[in-house]
């Protein structure tokens, strides 16, 4: 089986890669970024490409299975350059899949593209996908949902499958997360038991998580298994702020919302913090999910459990660990901070 990805030098693709080099069907992987790794697995090639305007039919003539994975996170303050590449380099990777008659294709959706649903019980697969609005991410993850529509619609000889994960850590994403969402004034090595004051309760923040490489069997199971549709993926337990808190050895503080988002917007702003306000408001309004058809129907079980891989990206994030990937290059120290802070959050591509 030769299995191409997508996306193959992030956080998830890394993890992925890994996952199909051990697996004996898969005899050759293709690994797609827009720049070159310094890490060579045994069995993946590499090829240099941009999705949003690479020739990709090309790139995946002969493959069995396509796993479609990149997803641009910044710049926050350009959402016409997210949507480019998001999504319409999404409709081109299925448009080449079609085009090349790849048999598989996997796409990497998420909990962002739910609509707000409730916290307080899980929804399954059937939940509506039209995002939040004000959040870039979502709607465009909701927006590629609708694409991916039209593709099974058009394609019905392709099996098209879609992941819905939670929240994904692993501690060699732990810099780049942090570029991506906390920016360069957050000390990493700070974060730890004992150096944190209190963990904000803010009505609605409760969220799952699961590990990439958790992920990243999911995936592979995807590829070499006949199922089709959505599949929900996250860990146990639900991560809550009573959990954050045993997490820092500290308090829980009571903070209404409001307040919350007013001191993220006014960092992203001033271009001090890359996250939008619009991101935390739907990570407050998105649904708990429902895991248990990934359980049945892929045979999908996670070997960590959420505070597990959470406190591992912890561990990440003190550490200033990274892989040899342009994403995941890790702490640069003092000089790569003040090169983030040049940029201003929110603006790095």
């Amino acid at each position: 089986m030769r299995v191409v990805v997508v996306g193959a030098t992030g956080n998830v693709g890394t993890s992925l890669v890994s996952a199909l080099e051990a697996d004996p069907e898969v005899s050759s992987i293709v690994g797609v970024a827009r720049r070159f790794p310094g890490w060579r697995p045994g069995k993946t090639e590499w090829r240099t490409a941009d999705i949003a305007t690479a020739d990709l039919a090309k790139i995946f003539t002969g493959a069995d299975a396509v796993v479609h994975l990149a997803w641009l996170f910044q710049p926050t303050h350009d959402p016409v350059t997210t949507w480019r590449v998001n999504v319409m380099g999404s409709e081109r990777v299925f448009r080449a899949v079609g085009k090349a008659h790849v048999p598989t294709l996997v796409y990497a959706s998420s909990v962002g593209a739910y609509s707000p649903g409730p916290k307080e019980q899980a929804v399954d697969e059937t939940w509506p996908t039209h995002g939040w609005p004000d959040a870039a991410y979502g709607r465009e993850k909701a927006y590629v949902e609708r694409l991916l529509d039209i593709f099974e619609r058009d394609h019905p000889g392709i099996r098209a499958v879609r992941m819905r994960p939670g929240f994904i850590f692993k501690r060699e994403a732990a810099s780049e997360q942090r570029r991506i969402f906390a920016g360069p004034l957050v000390p990493g090595r700070l974060v730890r038991p004992g150096k944190v004051p209190f963990v904000p309760d803010i009505p609605g923040l409760r969220f799952q998580v699961l590990h990439a490489e958790d992920a990243a069997e999911a995936y592979r199971l995807a590829v070499t298994r006949p199922v089709i549709g959505a599949f929900n993926l996250a860990a146990d337990p639900v991560i809550t702020p009573q959990i954050l808190a045993e997490i820092f050895n500290t308090r829980v503080v009571r903070m209404p919302a409001l307040v919350a988002r007013t001191a993220l917007a006014a960092g992203w702003h001033l271009r001090l913090v890359p996250a939008a306000p619009g991101l935390l408001e739907m990570a407050l309004k998105m649904p708990l999910m429902d895991v248990s058809r990934a359980h049945d129907e892929l045979g999908w079980h996670p070997l960590r459990n959420g505070r597990q891989a959470l406190e591992e990206f912890l561990e990440g994030l003190q550490r200033g660990w990274g892989m040899d990937t342009p994403p995941l290059a890790p702490e640069e120290g003092v000089v790569g901070r003040v090169k983030e802070l040049a940029t201003g959050g929110g603006q790095r591509s």
